[in-house]
């Protein structure tokens, strides 16, 4: 089995919940594959993606990411449950770990143990899908005596996000699918390779497993403007400890050192600056639509299967969501 070609759209659309319905029924009857949800702060994805789910008929609905720390196993569980039959089974949970910022800052939880807390989630949750009654006591998590009704094995698929090796191989070999976001091109191969030795571990092929990624595309004639907003609105996250790691993984490590000694100085120049343009360039996808077309053609040779459009540029956002209708990209 080889993975199909798809193309998503992110959500929500941060005007709020009607605005987000209203753009995920214009994305599949622009022949868009797929809707993801990103879970960040007044529009909850989970909730939303229920509204969404009673609004669509044919695109899948899934979560890039939601973070294990601000919902228990047995909430993802039970929410997911719902959201499989609401959708008619296109629901697809995706957990990751988040930040230290928005963990700790946002919700008031412990950000620890990261890897162990987003695999040991995923293999509880799904063994909570499957309608077993639990018995389980991790090293992050614990659970016992809950059930709740069953779906069919594998009718509820659970994906991991990773970004660098060890998350990489996990989310491979426990989860059904891998969430990707926020890499340099050239880090691609270095990625996929973990990939592959974690679906090795567990008897998988590379070319049957789903490689979701979020792009951050913006089609423009302006390239400077657009880099700029991806220096602004990414710069903090690469201040945080998880992708100041990635970047430095990924061989940006002078990069990551001036990102947070500017960050830990409160000088914003500093941090920012940090992001030069051809970076930037790496990271994001930015000028016309043929070259952005392009690049995740590019990303599709390279082993990524399912392209999340996001846009951080409101005045762009539809000329951007435009390029990527079947219409206009055929896959």
């Amino acid at each position: 089995m080889t993975v199909p070609q798809r193309t998503a759209l992110t959500l929500p659309d941060f005007r709020g919940v009607d605005a987000t319905i209203e753009l995920a029924k214009w994305a599949e009857a622009q022949g868009y594959d797929d809707l993801w949800f990103a879970d960040g702060s007044g529009v909850d994805a989970l909730t939303t993606a229920a509204a969404v789910a009673l609004n669509t008929e044919r695109c899948r609905i899934g979560t890039a990411i939601i973070p294990v720390y601000s919902r228990t196993p047995a909430v993802l569980a039970s929410t997911s449950y719902v959201l499989n039959k609401l959708s008619k089974g296109r629901f697809i949970l995706g957990l990751g770990s988040s930040s230290h910022t928005m963990m700790e800052n946002w919700h008031g939880q412990k950000f620890e143990k990261p890897l162990t807390r987003v695999k040991e989630t995923t293999q509880l949750v799904k063994s909570m899908l499957r309608g077993e009654k639990t018995d389980f006591l991790g090293k992050a998590v614990h659970s016992h005596g809950y059930r709740q009704l069953p779906l069919e094995a594998d009718e509820q698929p659970v994906y991991m996000a990773a970004l660098r090796s060890k998350m990489l191989e996990a989310a491979a070999e426990f989860s059904d699918g891998v969430i990707l976001n926020l890499f340099p091109k050239d880090a691609l191969p270095k990625m996929m390779e973990h990939i592959r030795v974690g679906a090795e571990r567990a008897g998988k092929k590379l070319e049957d497993i789903e490689i979701v990624c979020r792009h951050q595309v913006i089609v423009t004639d302006d390239k400077p403007r657009a880099r700029d907003l991806v220096r602004k609105g990414f710069a903090p996250y690469y201040a945080t400890p998880v992708y100041n790691d990635f970047l430095a993984w990924v061989g940006h490590e002078d990069v990551a050192k001036t990102i947070s000694e500017g960050w830990a100085a409160k000088d914003r120049e500093k941090t920012t600056g940090a992001l030069g343009d051809r970076l930037i360039d790496d990271i994001a996808i930015l000028g016309s639509m043929d070259e952005c077309q392009d690049r995740i053609r590019e990303y599709g040779e390279g082993g990524i299967t399912t392209h999340i459009i996001s846009c951080v540029s409101p005045t762009e956002s539809q000329a951007t969501y435009d390029a990527f209708t079947a219409k206009m990209f055929p896959h």
